[in-house]
């Protein structure tokens, strides 16, 4: 490996330190964007039953604040429950704003890494072509310096594309899946708007 790292030249090692950021982004993103963690099955249902029990309570708006960005946003709703459903849907609109730019950090970072990685990679292809026509002197071509040339060309266009294509195929996956929560997420707070205001039996 670091045979290849020597033969691909200086210009790999902006593509490196892009591959471990990308694969950091990777790991962070796949732990913290899992539906029971995000949008978790029943909640809707166990908020709806403490409301209906024993109203709204500054203990419970903790619990349900804590316990997921889901939480936060009915909490956000159960927070102006006496207010009007208008108010409410604000209230959960604005909280629901925060959340989602909770869940799209690193997204950005993660798509521009897949966007300029081939472009870092066409930079050590040119870096790779000025050597090859560097070798070419009046006493003929140096073989070695021609054959680092190639080398360079090659690898950091290799590795420029073996960086963008999984970066890209996760922002995207990623991408859909935050779109995917914050419609559920809209979908169980307007249940909890109208179960408050009695336009719903569950």
């Amino acid at each position: 490996m670091f045979a290849i790292i020597q033969a691909a030249g200086w210009p790999i090692w902006p593509l490196l330190l892009a591959s471990i950021l990308a694969v950091a982004f990777i790991i962070e993103r796949s732990v913290a964007l899992r539906r029971s963690k995000i949008v978790p099955s029943g909640l809707l249902q166990s908020v709806a039953a403490e409301y209906r029990q024993s109203g709204v309570t500054e203990d419970m708006l903790a619990r349900t604040a804590r316990h997921s960005p889901l939480g936060q946003v009915l909490a956000a709703g159960l927070r102006n429950v006496k207010s009007s459903r208008e108010a409410m849907k604000e209230a959960i609109e604005e909280s629901g704003r925060g959340v989602t730019h909770e869940l799209e950090r690193f997204l950005t970072s993660l798509g521009t890494i897949a966007s300029i990685a081939p472009l870092m990679g066409l930079f050590g292809t040119v870096v790779g072509m000025i050597e090859i026509f560097g070798s070419t002197t009046a006493a003929g071509t140096n073989p070695q310096q021609l054959a680092h040339g190639i080398s360079v060309a090659l690898y950091n266009t290799g590795f420029g594309l073996l960086i963008a294509i999984p970066a890209m195929i996760f922002y995207r996956h990623f991408r859909a899946l935050v779109d995917s929560f914050v419609v559920e997420m809209e979908q169980q707070a307007v249940k909890l708007v109208e179960l408050v205001h009695g336009q719903r039996a569950d």
